[in-house]
């Protein structure tokens, strides 16, 4: 390992030579306070900043050690670590003075939730933190002496005040702790009560607009049905009450604009842990919950979906459907029997984002459509069998159609924000409007054997950079393109950052060039990345490689979710 004063004496030696010299800086160096890692030299000014890393011994960091010995701790620090380093380094962003992206410090933006990211990982040795420098030149000739002012006058200052536990506030860095382990506290007793989600009351559940995820100011705080309270005993905030949904089936009604569907997205993301002051703090929903709605025009391969869709009149197998260019009904069951092939434990349904001839057919209908002419049987009438067969909870959002009071379990009404539970009023209602008598195939669980290849016959290998490797381009949160195949991302709702988007292309490519070999299975592919992941992280997808800084953990609903949406496959 090199000095700091070696990387001095090999920046004056290459002030004022082509831009390309730069490279011959890659390598670490001791500073003495933390170690400084330069991974990855950009080629020009103008092009992706440098990769770098800092990595800090606990030894001098100094944290306690109970902050990072599980898992939920410690990416509640490491997202922490993240937001003090962009506190530290955005004011001298672009103080280092050329052409191009000369003189940028950027590191990862962190939204309201707490996601793994590759910009921070804390393992036994240390605090490791990646993040870009522009390294400034004028034209293409380098500018040495405005290099030097970010590596030994900006650089220790901000790893400094950020990554060392003397300088941050002690009470903010415990509430961080704290915090995680109060979230998972929920979410552990989310199992051992029976019940899908939490919502805690004075949670503050609208968000400011459509483009900004901070919580909306002067708006009516949550508070829960009496029916429906519940309170818990948090080992650090203590009692907390809030409401508590059983596990069956739930609807939530109500007039337009009356909170119904905000109620929703709150579940949506309480797959994810939320920051301090973020209003959706303690709105925890079991972690497999997933989004279903209906997805036109999506690719759908060899799922199994005649739970829902039999008997086509062009004599198509659904029992391993496949469409490019699907429809509404059909996209939504492939949905859904994809989320039971990932063991899902809750659905989450807006009936405005449905294909209403998949959620169901009305009396008058049913009366002059004759069940055999009719391929669909609608999730009305599956929605029990789901939960009592497969196990999994349905939450539905529903304004125009009465028939699902009659297969809830527990009726809520969003009143000017407000839940009242309506339940005992629904079920009395449905004594009087009974459900017309339906014959439908048996329920069977759907099975996932879908076994894939590669795009292409040959692929490079793990770890390689040659010109077979798929090539990577994050379109935005929405998308991403591998080989110029578009992934099409957009109705998988509960992607929270485009990091994640980053994170599943880096997956593909891994599953096309290590996994998808023609004897694996899609669910066994899901699997072994699973494991992947657990052992270590994202850092895993690229063995002795540089990991790139701005990927973030989605979860395994969104993997899977991905997988089923790439259109290469072949089978």
């Amino acid at each position: 390992m090199n000095t700091s004063t070696q990387l001095r004496s090999q920046l004056a030696s290459i002030h004022r030579k082509s831009y390309p010299a730069y490279k011959s800086l890659k390598g670490s160096y001791d500073f003495q306070r933390y170690i400084f890692h330069i991974e990855h030299v950009q080629g020009d000014p103008f092009a992706s900043p440098s990769n770098v890393r800092v990595f800090v011994p606990h030894s001098k960091a100094g944290f306690p050690e109970e902050y990072y010995q599980t898992a939920h701790t410690r990416v509640a620090l490491q997202d922490y670590l993240i937001r003090r380093m962009e506190k530290e380094l955005s004011p001298h962003s672009f103080q280092a003075k050329g052409s191009g992206k000369s003189g940028i410090l950027r590191i990862t933006h962190c939204g309201q939730e707490i996601l793994e990211r590759t910009a921070c990982k804390i393992d036994r040795q240390g605090i490791h933190v990646r993040f870009e420098i522009g390294f400034p030149a004028n034209g293409r000739t380098i500018n040495a002496p405005e290099l030097e002012k970010i590596f030994f006058s900006i650089l220790p200052d901000c790893v400094f005040h950020a990554l060392y536990y003397k300088n941050q506030n002690p009470d903010t860095v415990l509430q961080v702790f704290e915090l995680a382990e109060d979230q998972y506290f929920i979410r552990q007793e989310l199992s051992r009560l029976g019940l899908t989600a939490f919502v805690a009351d004075g949670a503050i559940l609208p968000r400011q607009s459509g483009v900004s995820d901070l919580p909306m100011k002067n708006c009516i705080p949550f508070s829960s049905p009496e029916s429906l309270r519940i309170q818990l005993q948090l080992p650090h905030k203590g009692a907390l009450t809030g409401m508590g949904l059983p596990r069956g089936i739930t609807l939530i009604v109500g007039g337009g604009y009356h909170g119904k569907s905000t109620l929703l997205q709150a579940l949506e993301m309480g797959v994810y842990n939320h920051r301090k002051g973020d209003g959706r703090e303690y709105v925890i929903t079991d972690s497999t919950a997933l989004k279903i709605r209906a997805e036109d025009g999506r690719h759908i391969q060899q799922v199994d979906i005649s739970l829902f869709i039999n008997d086509l009149p062009n004599q198509k197998d659904t029992r391993a459907f496949t469409s490019l260019d699907a429809s509404g009904s059909t996209s939504q069951a492939a949905n859904i029997a994809e989320g039971l092939y990932g063991g899902s434990r809750l659905f989450l349904i807006d009936e405005d984002t449905s294909a209403t001839n998949f959620m169901v057919r009305d009396e008058m209908m049913q009366t002059l459509i004759r069940r055999e002419k009719e391929p669909i049987t609608p999730f009305l009438e599956r929605i029990r069998e789901i939960y009592e067969h497969s196990g999994c909870s349905t939450i539905l959002v529903a304004g125009s159609s009465g028939a699902f009071f009659h297969k809830a379990d527990t009726v809520i009404q969003m009143d000017s924000y407000r839940p009242i539970d309506i339940t005992k009023a629904a079920k009395e209602l449905c004594q009087k409007y009974p459900l017309l008598p339906t014959e439908k195939p048996p329920y069977h669980a759907p099975k996932d054997k879908r076994i894939v290849l590669p795009h292409n016959d040959r692929h490079s290998r793990h770890g390689s950079r040659g010109p077979e490797r798929a090539k990577l381009k994050v379109l935005s949160k929405d998308a991403f393109s591998i080989n110029r195949e578009t992934v099409d991302l957009r109705y998988v709702e509960q992607l929270a950052d485009v990091e994640q988007t980053a994170a599943l292309a880096q997956l593909l490519r891994y599953t096309l060039e290590n996994l998808a070999d023609g004897r694996n299975t899609v669910p066994q592919i899901c699997q072994q990345l699973e494991k992947l992941l657990q052992k270590d992280g994202l850092d895993g997808l690229f063995g002795t490689s540089m990991v790139p800084c701005n990927l973030a953990m989605p979860r395994m609903e969104e993997i899977r979710s991905c997988l089923n949406r790439y259109r290469g496959w072949k089978n």
